[in-house]
Parts: structure tokens; C-alpha cells; sequence
């Protein structure tokens, strides 16, 4: 499958681009010398991979360049012609106004020219856009992708300099998730694609779960999950009350419920204010007895006024006494201070524990109030009213319960689902990681051969081997690289500069086609900038390894700037005549893609 051609229903603004079998060159001319020393010239070489993806049906927003201007390309009909297997061919038609409608037809002739065809010329006229990808999908038949359709592939088919940034991930997939295209990478590299799939959905599927635990987690409030049995006893007895309240308000009768108050009443309402009575009680001895030690502790011995008190009486108070007695106040004092704290912490300790027991005692002098207005109620309505409304209680706590009964069921139904997942998640690590093994261990294996053709492209363009390595990191997750290798074949940091970085990019994709011949497989590859920054040895070099490819079956697009071109001799051109299907040059608005100002 190759690109046949590439034109619009506005030929004097946009010509026809022609396309090869084999080396297609998309040659920038920079005449006018002030713009030799320039990075960019805004010729058009780049929009034309972008075009060719626009005819592959890639969606576009606002930011493609179509659409940004849009008063600019709004009239303009874009036709791709596509060479299928079977070297019959399919014409894509595709409109800017109108760029979710789309038109097929398939023949038999090359290079044809439906820019005027009305619809009754074409197999399918202006449909929906995802039935048209489904149909283009069938008619390319590229079975080597599958279980993906075509569209997974094209960014490697169709590089643009935002792709040039990694061998493997490109510029579209760098805001993604990796299950967006380690699968697939793995897949065109050999490995079982399937587990590798289905290992990224049991880690969503975790997430997801956990990220449900936690939300029942926290509805809970930070309950157990122990706490479930204990729910569930309460839930029983709950609900025998209810029971017991909706028969007493059927019948009518209220003897046994005056039976339960009573019972209440005493057994544990006046159970517990006997009990807080005698512990209030006991709190305000103690509190009492904490005052008394506490005014108890001052000493009230002077030795000032005791040696005055001495001098009217004519005895002596002086020297060695007095000081006995300054000192056995100070140890008296200390003591006394220690002792006061000890006392000042427990007077505290008594002082909120009274709080609590007042407030107790508040709430069953309520509860005993209630009952006894309830024993002493004469009134059959009044005793009706309130077991009524004990009774909406009471279904109201069942009501709660059950709830929280269920979330906690929940939470071990979850809890159970991600120990399973976790196993299944790693059980297919295990088979990632023995068929990554597998492949790499087997030099007949087609990553093998990917590898070698890899390895021989770089060799050949800048004397280096170079080595793609695939292995699983420690959450099973599969780690791609290419590198180059030095003479002893250690890794080098030289693929991080950008003009190596691309030669990686450019031999990976070229062994990827070699590799995949004997299969229905995309037979194109478009490199923007093919030979920018390497220098004019390692530029021959790759211009021989395109011919060598172009001898595989593999139609290479490539755009280049003369400037950028390995120096020959005016009799010994760089390119064919036949490989130049498109020249462009700075000199007018007629050397640009469109022939028009620069936009």
C-alpha cells in the first residue's frame, strides 16, 4: 500500500503532487541568499505531511491550519489517491466546509482526477466520518495492525518534526495514558500485545475499585469492617423492637409496653442515677477534702516575727537557730509546693469528671421523667401518639443501620473483587515478563530481526551499532529504548542530541516496513527534514540506505532543503529527476505548497 497522489479542486493555488513507486523527494529550494541562514522558510514542505494525514482522515481541531484560517482554505477539497495491495486504488475526497463528510471511490487507473466528478461518480457520497474510517480501514486491509485499525499507525508512517522527539512515543500520545500505545508498540515489535492490554485494564479496574473503597471508606466515617457483626446484632434487635411496637399499636393495648417502661424504669433508669448519685457523692468528698489539705499546706511560722517576739521575752533568736528553722521552712515549703501540685491536677481531674456525671445525670432524669409521665398518663391517645413516634424512631435506625450494613457488604464485595483483580493483574505480569524473555531470548523471533535491521541502518549511516532493548520495569510495564553503542558496545549518550535522535527515529520505522513485507502493511514512510544537522559523510550514507530500502518495496517520502543537501558535482545531482516530485523555492508565492502569501 503506497501514496499515489495527492491534489485539490484548486490546481493553480495547490498543485497536483505526483508520487512514486520508489524515493520521493519534496525539495525546498533557498535562492534568495538573505534566507540561507534562516530556520524555517514557510515553503510548505511540512504542511504537506499534515495534508496527507488530513486525507487519512485524521481529526482536526481548531488548531490545524486549515481551520485556523479557515476564510483562507474554506473552498478547498482536498483528494488523496491511495494505491491498495492488489494495485487497484481508492481517491479519498474530503472538504474543508464540510470536513466530517466524506466521499470514496474506488479504481483501477493511476493517478486520475476526480476534482470534478459530481456525486453520482463516486462509490460513497459524503459520509459520516467514522462509517467512512471503517470503510477506508476495509479497503486498505491492513491485517498487520490488527486487532487496531489504520489510523493506530500512521504518525510512524507520517512523521512530523513534533514526532522526531522519541523513537517510540509520539508527540500525539505524550499527554496520554501508555495504554494509548505501549500495547500497540508492542504489537508491531513482536510481543503478545494481548496481556499487555489486558494487564493496563486490570490496573484501571483497580484504581477504579479502590478509588470506591475509599469513597465508602469515608461515608463510614472511618468505620471497621469488623464492625459489620456488631451492625448486624443491633440491626436484629432493632428490628424485634419495631415488630413489638407496630403489634402493641394493632391491638391497642398498652399493658405490655407499661410492662417494658416499668422494667426500664427500674432496672436501668434508677440503676443508673442510683449508681451516678453515689458517685457524685463520692467526687464531692474527695473535692472537699482537696480544698481543705490544700489551705491545710501554708505555714504560717515567721522566723522574723518569732526572733522579735524572743527579744521582748530576753531569750535569745539569733545565728544558728534562726537559720535551722529558715532552712526547715524551705523543705517544708518545697514539699508543701510538690504536694499542691499533685492535689491542684487531681482537684481538676474530679472537677470535669462531676461535669460528665451532672450531665448524666441530666439525661436519665429525663428518660425516668418520661417514663413515669408515660406510666401515669391516663390518656389512651396520648400513650398511642408516643409509641407511635418511638416506633418512627426505631424504623428510622433500622433504616440507618441497613444502610451502613449495606456499604460495609459493599466494601467487602470490593475489597474481595481487588484481591482477584490483583491476583489476575499479576498473573499476566508474570506472562509479560516470560514472553519478553521469550522474544528476546529467540534470535528468530521478528524483534530479533527488527533489531538487526535497526542496528544495520545506523551501522550504516555513522559506523555504530545500535541496540532496541524492550523489558519489563517492576509494575510489569514494558520500557522501550534505542540506543547507540560505542566500540565495546556499551551505551553512549549520542542519540540525545536531536540529528541522531531523528536518524533513530528514521532507521526504526524503515525496519519496522522491511520486517513487515511478507504481511498486508502500510509500504510508505514520510520524513520531514530527512537530513537536517548530520554532516555530508553520514548524509550520503542514509541517501544509500533509502535507495537500499526503496529496493525492499518501501516508498519513502522525504522533504528536504537544498542547503541540507550532501555537496556533489553539477554532473553527479544528489536525486534523480523522477524522485523530485515536488520542487518549492523562496523566491515568489509561486514556489510555495499554496501558491499564495504566507498565511
Amino acid at each position: 500500500m503506497k501514496i499515489s497522489k495527492l491534489y485539490s479542486n484548486q490546481p493553480t493555488i495547490f498543485e497536483p503532487v505526483n508520487f512514486t513507486q520508489g524515493l520521493n523527494v519534496i525539495l525546498a529550494e533557498i535562492r534568495l541568499p538573505e534566507n540561507r541562514k534562516k530556520d524555517t522558510h514557510n515553503l510548505g514542505k511540512t504542511t504537506l505531511g499534515r495534508l496527507l494525514d488530513f486525507g487519512f482522515l485524521a481529526r482536526s481541531d481548531q488548531k490545524f491550519f486549515l481551520l485556523k484560517h479557515y476564510d483562507l482554505f474554506k473552498n478547498f477539497i482536498f483528494f488523496l489517491e491511495i494505491e491498495l495491495t492488489d494495485t487497484t486504488y481508492v481517491t479519498v475526497r474530503r472538504s474543508v466546509e464540510n470536513k466530517s463528510k466524506i466521499s470514496i471511490k474506488k479504481h483501477k487507473t493511476r493517478h486520475e482526477d476526480f476534482s470534478r466528478f459530481e456525486q453520482s461518480a463516486w462509490d460513497h457520497w459524503e459520509m459520516p466520518f467514522e462509517r467512512a474510517r471503517k470503510l477506508l480501514d476495509t479497503l486498505l486491509a491492513w491485517h498487520g495492525l490488527e486487532p487496531w485499525d489504520y489510523r493506530k499507525g500512521l504518525g510512524y508512517q507520517i512523521r512530523t518534526q513534533n514526532d522526531f522527539r522519541d523513537v517510540f512515543q509520539l508527540g500525539k500520545f505524550a499527554a496520554g495514558k501508555h495504554l494509548d500505545w505501549k500495547p500497540f508498540m508492542a504489537h508491531i515489535l513482536g510481543f503478545n500485545a494481548q496481556i499487555i492490554k489486558s494487564h493496563y485494564e486490570k490496573e484501571e479496574e483497580i484504581k477504579t475499585k479502590v478509588n470506591q473503597e475509599n469513597t465508602i471508606k469515608s461515608e463510614l466515617g472511618g468505620g471497621k469492617i469488623e464492625d459489620i457483626s456488631k451492625i448486624d446484632g443491633i440491626l436484629l434487635l432493632k428490628k424485634e423492637d419495631a415488630k413489638k411496637k407496630k403489634k402493641l399499636l394493632d391491638e391497642f393495648d398498652f399493658r405490655v409496653e407499661d410492662l417494658e417502661k416499668t422494667k426500664l424504669l427500674i432496672d436501668e433508669v434508677d440503676f443508673e442515677i442510683a449508681t451516678l448519685n453515689s458517685r457524685r457523692y463520692s467526687l464531692n468528698q474527695n473535692r472537699k477534702k482537696i480544698l481543705s489539705s490544700l489551705q491545710d499546706g501554708l505555714i504560717l511560722f515567721k522566723t522574723d516575727e518569732a526572733q522579735r517576739l524572743f527579744q521582748e521575752a530576753g531569750v535569745l533568736f539569733s545565728g544558728q537557730i534562726k537559720k535551722d528553722f529558715e532552712q526547715l521552712i524551705a523543705f517544708n515549703q518545697a514539699i508543701t509546693q510538690e504536694r499542691r501540685v499533685y492535689l491542684q491536677s487531681e482537684y481538676n481531674d474530679i472537677e470535669t469528671e462531676l461535669q460528665s456525671v451532672n450531665a448524666d445525670l441530666n439525661t436519665f432524669g429525663k428518660r425516668r421523667s418520661e417514663a413515669l409521665s408515660f406510666l401515669s398518663s391516663t390518656d389512651i391517645f396520648e400513650k398511642y401518639k408516643q409509641v407511635s413516634d418511638d416506633l418512627v424512631t426505631t424504623k428510622a435506625e433500622i433504616i440507618s443501620l441497613s444502610l451502613k450494613r449495606d456499604f460495609f457488604h459493599r466494601l467487602q464485595d470490593l475489597r474481595s473483587e481487588i484481591r482477584k483483580l490483583t491476583e489476575e493483574k499479576n498473573s499476566l505480569q508474570v506472562q509479560i515478563e516470560n514472553d519478553v524473555e521469550k522474544q528476546n531470548g529467540d534470535t528468530g523471533s521478528f524483534f530479533s530481526s527488527i533489531r538487526l535491521y535497526f542496528s544495520e541502518i545506523i551501522e550504516e549511516v555513522i559506523d555504530r551499532k545500535a541496540l532496541l532493548s524492550v523489558s519489563p520495569n517492576s509494575e510489569g510495564h514494558l520500557e522501550f529504548k534505542a540506543e547507540i553503542l560505542d566500540d565495546s558496545g556499551n551505551t553512549t549518550s549520542a542519540d540525545l542530541g536531536n540529528s541522531y535522535r531523528k536518524l533513530l527515529c528514521i532507521a526504526f520505522d524503515l525496519a519496522i516496513l522491511r520486517a513487515n513485507t511478507n504481511v498486508r502493511f502500510p509500504r510508505f514512510v514520510y520524513h520531514d527534514g530527512v537530513f537536517e544537522s548530520l554532516d555530508d559523510r553520514k548524509k550520503e550514507n542514509l541517501l544509500s540506505v533509502l535507495h537500499t530500502y526503496v529496493g525492499y518495496g518501501i516508498q519513502s517520502i522525504i522533504t528536504t532543503i537544498d542547503t541540507d543537501l550532501p555537496p556533489r558535482e553539477i554532473s553527479s545531482p544528489v536525486f534523480d529527476s523522477s524522485e523530485i516530485v515536488l520542487t518549492l523555492h523562496d523566491e515568489n508565492e509561486q514556489g510555495r505548497l499554496f501558491k499564495m502569501k504566507s498565511w
